[in-house]
């Protein structure tokens, strides 16, 4: 998909399992340096071994907001550039509203809304020197629509596509591209321990979704490849589902 020679250099936050990794494979097999971010070293030895050697692992628990700053200097100076940001990183919580406290909630918003901002910040800081760049959220279902007993991730998802918004406005005048991708059910480990342990909810996901099948990883890489690149240039702004039309579904 890429249509120069130039080097590429892109971040991918939890790119070393599921999502993250089918992103940071896309990539690397679109020849783009990819630097996958993760707190499990092991997690990251795998997934390099798994890419080859366009793919850099850097530890580093984003939800460690002060660390953050040290984490894009390291890039800067191992590459010189980032022509990519990919905001994947994210944890889930699932139990009755009454029963979460103000420390779960603040450590989920922290995780998926605050550390987002936070490397987003840092990662704009150097777009901004050359005018270009290419900044791709991962949202979700969760903020299409009502889903119960996940009020922490409902709120940080909405405030993703909020944020997308407001950043594609004020940075696209200065050549940086601001999308989300909203997935739908994707088969990862996360997805198969929510909806193997509840058949009533399982049965409710593939009711809805008019392809009748969850997605793969790789659909949305494939996804985030396309919005990363040059054939996705005169896009900013939107939020993307790749859903199997589960965002429609009745």
């Amino acid at each position: 998909m890429n249509t120069s020679n130039q080097k590429r250099v892109a971040i991918v936050t939890g790119g070393g399992s599921g999502i993250g990794l089918a992103i940071a494979e896309k990539f690397t097999q679109d020849k783009i340096e990819t630097v996958i971010v993760g707190r499990d070293e092991e997690k990251l030895k795998k997934a390099t071994s798994q890419l080859g050697p366009l793919c850099h692992p850097m530890i580093c628990d984003v939800s460690n907001l002060a660390s953050i700053p040290a984490l894009i200097e390291q890039v800067m100076s191992k590459f010189g550039q980032i022509d990519i940001l990919v905001n994947n990183a994210g944890i889930n919580m699932k139990k009755d509203f009454t029963e979460v406290t103000d420390e779960e909630f603040q450590q989920v918003i922290t995780t998926n809304l605050c550390s987002v901002f936070a490397i987003s910040r840092e990662v704009v800081k150097e777009m901004l020197k050359k005018g270009s760049g290419s900044i791709i959220n991962i949202s979700s279902m969760a903020a299409q629509y009502g889903l119960p007993k996940v009020i922490a991730y409902s709120a940080s998802k909405t405030a993703i596509d909020g944020m997308t918004r407001a950043m594609a406005v004020e940075l696209s005048p200065k050549g940086i591209r601001i999308n989300a991708i909203a997935p739908g059910f994707i088969e990862t480990a996360m997805t198969a321990k929510a909806l193997n342990s509840d058949p009533e909810r399982k049965q409710k996901v593939f009711g809805r979704t008019p392809m009748g099948y969850m997605g793969k990883p790789d659909d949305i890489g494939e996804a985030a490849l396309f919005l990363a690149s040059d054939a996705a240039r005169y896009i900013t702004g939107v939020v993307l589902p790749v859903d199997g039309g589960n965002s429609v579904g009745f």
